[in-house]
């Protein structure tokens, strides 16, 4: 069982990333979806680290980079996002992967396998 949590302020989007990562990966658990970096630091905080994190990186108070640079986090993390130009400061925070939105459903099954690996 693989525990993933979603940062995403955007409720459609994180709803479909959910469904398709649950159609992926049957054995996931979804520990919820977080909209903001401050509910995010509080969600760390109190809880232990997931298995895998999705971002989404410009969240409705700031960017998720904000998140990464004050908590250290374990998990790798696939960040998620409109823009290409946030790539190269995506790996410097633990990231598997960057998807760009519309999240392309072979680019999420190579992502998936990556973290499986």
């Amino acid at each position: 069982m693989i525990q993933v949590l979603i940062i995403e302020d955007e409720e459609a989007a994180a709803k479909r990333l959910q469904k398709l990562v649950s159609e992926m990966m049957p054995e996931a658990t979804f520990l919820g979806t977080i909209d903001s970096v401050k509910n995010a630091e509080e969600w760390f905080a109190q809880n232990p680290s997931p298995d895998l994190i999705f971002a989404d990186i410009q969240l409705s108070d700031g960017m998720s980079f904000e998140i990464f640079r004050r908590i250290t986090v374990t998990a790798p993390i696939i960040f998620t996002t409109a823009y290409d130009s946030f790539a190269v400061k995506a790996f410097k925070y633990n990231a598997v992967d960057y998807l760009l939105k519309p999240i392309d459903i072979d680019e999420l099954a190579l992502a998936i396998k990556k973290v499986e690996q």
